[in-house]
């Protein structure tokens, strides 16, 4: 399995910056290796946000596509991922979002395992690199749109 954790400080509200990380029909614009991104349910409630979607990953020729359960709870400001099906054996990563000041600070985890071995070995080594630009891509995201 592969697993990290990230702590970033976002110029932008709480508010804003969750709204950003569930609109996942937006993640092909600005998350590198993301070529498509598909909601097919949601449903909110007083206390949380569920989304069923599908993400397309990849590079033009070599791409799979994973569908997973986002879950949003309101009063703990914590998004949960899990897979559904795909190329994913595990999946489940977390969103945590604390406001301070006019800023949020952002604890980001995420542990995973693909079904594919050889694919398992080219992530762990390559899985550093790709989380700290997918995290510098909602950063960067969010200081444009909210600036």
């Amino acid at each position: 399995m592969s697993s990290a954790s990230i702590k970033k400080i976002i110029s932008c509200n709480k508010k804003n910056l969750i709204d950003m990380v569930l609109d996942i029909e937006q993640y092909p614009q600005f998350i590198p290796w993301c070529l498509d991104g598909k909601i097919y349910k949601k449903t909110e409630t007083d206390d949380f946000i569920e989304i069923e979607a599908d993400l397309k990953v990849g590079k033009k020729f070599i791409n799979e596509t994973y569908s997973s359960l986002v879950l949003y709870s309101k009063k703990k400001d914590l998004i949960t991922v899990t897979n559904i099906k795909g190329p994913l054996k595990y999946l489940k990563n977390e969103w945590k979002f604390k406001q301070i000041n006019n800023k949020t600070q952002l604890d980001f985890s995420i542990d995973f395992e693909l079904k594919n071995n050889f694919l398992n070995l080219i992530m762990k080594k390559y899985f550093n690199f790709g989380l700290e630009k997918i995290t510098d891509s909602f950063e960067k995201r969010a200081q444009n749109i909210f600036k």
